[in-house]
């Protein structure tokens, strides 16, 4: 697969509203636009793709990580992908579901939630919302979160942009109750 650029994102938040944060929320996006293979084709075997999400997967996490600055500080992920308009969602599909997961844990040291993921079509300059939750407990309200990304440039109609995000916390000033992250018994990825 051709790799055309890799993009990094940091994001630090101070305050919500009219109050300052207890701690400061940092979220790390790294976004990698790849050449579309199947741009303006219909291929019934996504293997490519899946193989090299792996590949690619592990370094866009491990670049997350790093932007980040502290393995075990990473509390919730995500991950996304936005196909140019030769491609179909099935391509984002096979970037995202079936390998992305393990690489994106390793970098994070472990994760028992699914990693939510949002995928669409898009021309350059589309945003995208990469939803993030919790890595060990999806049903930790206080995570229930996003991170707006785009790239002026891609993608292209033959490319795709593969993104993964993590944060080291939830919202600034999360207080619409639910299960807290300390609560969380971290058992079977939902509470």
């Amino acid at each position: 697969m051709e790799v055309r650029k890799i993009v990094t994102v940091i994001e630090e938040v101070f305050s919500d509203g009219e109050k300052k944060a207890e701690k400061p929320v940092k979220k790390v996006a790294v976004l990698g636009v790849i050449k579309n293979p199947y741009a303006g084709r219909y291929e019934q075997d996504l293997t490519p793709l899946v193989d090299f999400s792996e590949e690619f997967g592990k370094v866009l996490s491990e670049k997350a990580v790093e932007a980040l600055g502290k393995k075990n500080g990473v509390e919730s992920y995500g991950k996304a992908a936005i196909v140019g308009e030769k491609g179909e969602l099935e391509h984002a599909a096979a970037l995202l579901h079936p390998k992305l997961g393990t690489p994106l844990r390793n970098a994070v040291g472990g994760g028992k939630a699914i990693i939510p993921s949002v995928k669409k079509i898009g021309c350059m300059g589309t945003s995208i919302d990469i939803p993030l939750h919790y890595k060990d407990a999806a049903f930790v309200r206080s995570h229930f979160d996003a991170m707006t990304v785009s790239i002026n440039d891609a993608p292209k109609a033959d490319e795709i942009v593969l993104a993964v995000a993590i944060t080291d916390g939830g919202r600034p000033l999360a207080r619409v109750g639910g299960l807290k992250k300390e609560e969380a018994k971290k058992e079977d990825g939902l509470r």
